[in-house]
This record gives structure tokens, sequence and C-alpha cells, in this order.
């Protein structure tokens, strides 16, 4: 049996790529693409090489970055822009293979297996043609890595960069994958590091040969999971993308929005209003997702140390009705939080989880209101139509009327959506 060939390909700084390819006047000049400041989301979001090389870093404030690099040009996001040359890129790597998963907008597996047969071409061929049709017909550079799985791949895909094809093979990996520090590992965020440094394990290799004994005790299954990545032992599969849908076919974890709010949150009406505001959203994505969630999550960021504290609860029934979330949620942030002057919030966060397809039967109690439950859900379905057809504020819950700053909000269609570092940041 043929060995695989997986590519991960990235486009490099791809938002401010992107923005200079589209606007000529930028190229050569240090550029980000900024939050808004008015609406305090005034970070950098992201940055082209040049800013990079001057120490501007990703979610630095625009104020320390222009600090840092006198003469930057911070321009707005244009998300539509963004995923259209996004999913052009992806109609290219269509052409090589039928197996493309993406990994977020800018970042895509290929599995080129079975193309390299088809066209006669070995994977390094593939991944430095792809590389050659992204510069002559979208004008912007990837990089792209080449092994036999996917963790080496998105490995090779980081190790050089702008605009590089680098091939982690089973006679090269050890030189060059074990001796990198172990945060280039893929899955291992910055606690995780701290952890496995404090153990003694600086390097992707130091891992790769740590005892399972060892692992099991400092780290549980996680630490075997990590040593087989670090090793090549990962046999995932790339799994394949909807052309209709420009999306992979997966199961959703969850569904989640958050907001950071354009003033300090110090009230119960705000905090209501906008509790309400997104849990609603996530009740309608869910439902639009097929799906309900045994378990609701909110999070609440202080505006003055911008820690996050979180709580969840168990729904008595799987739901994603409206009213049933957004009581839950604004039950827990209360809970969780008091809006005063005193403890002011930044923002706060909403989450459905634990999920169970929509279509599943429910195990009710006695004592369920089954007939309430079902006047909800066609109240749910009336309301989705009505904004389908006229837009999400044509009909409003009474929390969102009462608060005048969460009017002019479409937290479904502007608010940061599977919120994962509000909650574990």
């Amino acid at each position: 049996m043929a060995e695989r060939a997986i590519l991960h390909s990235d486009i490099n700084c791809c938002y401010a790529q992107i923005e200079c390819q589209e606007h000529p006047e930028l190229r050569g000049r240090p550029v980000v693409v900024g939050g808004d400041e008015d609406a305090r989301h005034g970070i950098v979001l992201a940055r082209n090489l040049l800013a990079k090389q001057r120490g501007v870093a990703t979610a630095d404030t625009l104020a320390d970055a222009r600090r840092k690099c006198p003469g930057l040009v911070v321009v707005a996001a244009d998300y539509r822009l963004y995923m259209d040359v996004c999913a052009r890129a992806r109609k290219i790597y269509y052409d090589y293979t039928d197996l493309v998963e993406p990994f977020g907008p800018d970042e895509s597996w290929l599995d080129v297996t079975g193309s390299t047969r088809c066209l006669a071409m070995s994977p390094l061929a593939i991944a430095r043609e792809i590389s050659e049709r992204m510069r002559a017909e979208l004008g912007i550079t990837v990089s792209v890595g080449v092994s036999w799985n996917k963790v080496f791949a998105k490995f090779g895909s980081n190790y050089r960069k702008p605009d590089a094809v680098t091939e982690i093979t089973r006679r090269n990996y050890a030189d060059i994958v074990w001796n990198a520090p172990v945060r280039d590992l893929l899955y291992v965020g910055e606690a995780t590091e701290r952890k496995l440094r404090s153990s003694g394990m600086a390097t992707i290799g130091d891992l790769a040969h740590c005892s399972d004994y060892y692992l099991t005790r400092r780290f549980g299954r996680t630490g075997l999971i990590l040593r087989a990545f670090a090793r090549g032992d990962d046999a995932s599969e790339v799994k394949p993308l909807d052309v209709e849908r420009c999306d992979v076919e997966r199961e959703a974890k969850s569904y989640g929005n958050s907001i950071t709010f354009p003033r300090d949150i110090v009230d119960d009406a705000t905090a209501k209003a906008v509790t309400w505001m997104l849990a609603e959203s996530v009740a309608q994505r869910m439902r639009e997702g097929g799906a309900r969630a045994r378990t609701i999550a909110v999070g609440v960021r202080d505006a003055g140390t911008f820690r996050t504290f979180s709580r969840q609860r168990r729904m008595p029934c799987a739901t994603n009705i409206t009213l049933e979330l957004a009581q839950a949620a604004w039950s827990l942030a209360s809970e969780i939080w008091r809006f005063t002057e005193d403890f002011p919030a930044r923002g706060i966060a909403v989450r459905g989880e634990n999920l169970v397809p929509a279509a599943d039967s429910l195990q009710m109690s006695l004592f369920d209101p089954e007939p309430r439950r079902a006047g909800l859900e066609a109240v749910d379905a009336a309301v989705d139509d009505l904004r389908r057809r006229f837009g999400n504020n044509c009909v409003v819950w009474g929390p969102k009327a009462w608060c005048a700053d969460t009017l002019a909000m479409d937290a479904k269609r502007d608010n940061t959506v599977h919120p994962v570092s509000f909650f574990h940041r």
C-alpha cells in the first residue's frame, strides 16, 4: 500500500497580504489589519511581513503597534474579500484532489495520495505547482508542507516562511522536527508548553522519547497523544470538503458567540440584553445546523484585569429553543458576575455544547411542559423565517429592546463565532 502524501498549504500573512494585493499603493509599507478602535476592538488582527519584521505582533493593541512601527498603515478588515480569495485558493486545490480540509480560512490540508499516480507528479512537485499557481493566478504566496501525516505537513508549512515548500520525510524528520521547540508541534499551546518545559521537554524530540509511565502520570492520555504526534504517528484522515457549501463535512462540537461591548457593562439591564442577544444567536445557529445543546456555558470578562470567569450548566433537556437558552444563560451570568460600577465587565460569551442532532427523539420527564415547548419551537421557526426574509433585527426580544446599545447590533452577523479563546484565555 502506497504511503500517504499530505500537503498543508498556508496563505502567508493572509489578511494583510490580500489587502496589499488589492491595494497596490500599500506594497512596500508595513501594514496591519486592525479592529475598530471606537468599538474597543482596536487590536492587530493580521500583519504583513514588513510589520512583523519591525516587531508588530498579532493581538497587539493598535497603539502599541504604532509605537513599535512608526509609519504603520492600519486598514479595516474586509472579511468578504478575504473569504472570496480563500475560496478561490481552495478551488485551485480541487484541481489536485477532492480531499481538502480547511484549518481556518487561510490554511488547508490536501490528501494527494491518489493524485500522484493520476497526475504522474510527486507530492513535492504538486506542492510547488500549487505555490506557483497561487502567485500567478491570485497574486498571493503560500507556504506548503509535504509529509506522510497531517501534523508534520503542518509543521512543514510553518518551518520556512514566506513562499516556501518544505518536505518532511521519514529520512529527515528527526533532524528537522525533533530539534524544534516543543511549542512548534501542532496542538501544543502556551499552557501545555509551560507544563512540558517544566517537565524537562524543551524540544519535540524530548517529547518523542518520553516514557509511557511519565507521560501518563504527568499528562494523562493527552501526553500519549502528543508523543504520538511528535513521532509522526498521526493517522487522522483529511476530511473532504463539500464544494457547494465550501465547508468541512464534520460535526460541530459547539455553537458560541462572544462580544466585547463598546463600553463597560455596569448594570443588569445591559448585561441581560447582551446575554440574551448572544444566546438568541447561538440558538438560531444551532437550529440552522440541526443541533440541540445539552449544556450551556457563559463567560464574563473583567474590564480591569481582562480575566474571564466562566460557568456551565447541564440543561434539563437538550434544546435549541431561544427562550430556554437565553434564560439559562442569564441565570449563569448573574451567578458569575455582579454588573455594577465596582465590577465592570468588558465582554460576555455564550456557548451551547454537548450537542445532539435535532432530529433525535428527546427523553422527556413526566412533568416536562411539552405543549409549551412545542409552542416555543413554533415561535422560533416563525421568527427564523422572518429574519431570513427581512434581516436579523426585524424581530427582537424584549431584553434587547430595553438596551439602546444592542438595537444596532446583529450578534449572528457581527460578533465572534466559537469563542474558544474567550473561555480559555
